[in-house]
């Protein structure tokens, strides 16, 4: 599974790069915090699929890692080659990046 850091990421968006960012909590978690990409809740990825692109890269988050990883890993393994893992999801960004958004 392809990875990217907190810090990686950031560089990416200060620099303008054609990324899309999803975010793949619940509702409810959004509310709380986010980082702004799209939302597709992780029970409806695969009924979205046409909403994932494929011609840029694309990196997925949740809270912490771990959901997004799985989305990834199933996603790489069914033809997706331009996916990455946010590793630490939204905590490392609150923790690293900008601790005004909130850890829950």
């Amino acid at each position: 599974m392809q990875e990217i850091s907190v810090s990686e990421l950031k560089t990416r968006l200060d620099n303008g790069d054609d990324i899309q960012v999803i975010d793949i909590r619940e509702d409810y978690e959004v509310e709380i915090a986010t980082l702004g990409g799209e939302h597709l809740p992780m029970g409806e990825v695969m009924d979205n699929l046409d909403k994932i692109r494929k011609d840029c890269d694309v990196i997925v988050h949740c809270r912490s890692g771990a959901r997004s990883g799985n989305v990834v890993t199933y996603l790489t393994q069914n033809g997706y080659d331009n996916l990455y893992n946010l590793t630490g999801g939204i905590l490392a960004w609150s923790a690293e990046i900008d601790s005004t958004v909130p850890q829950y």
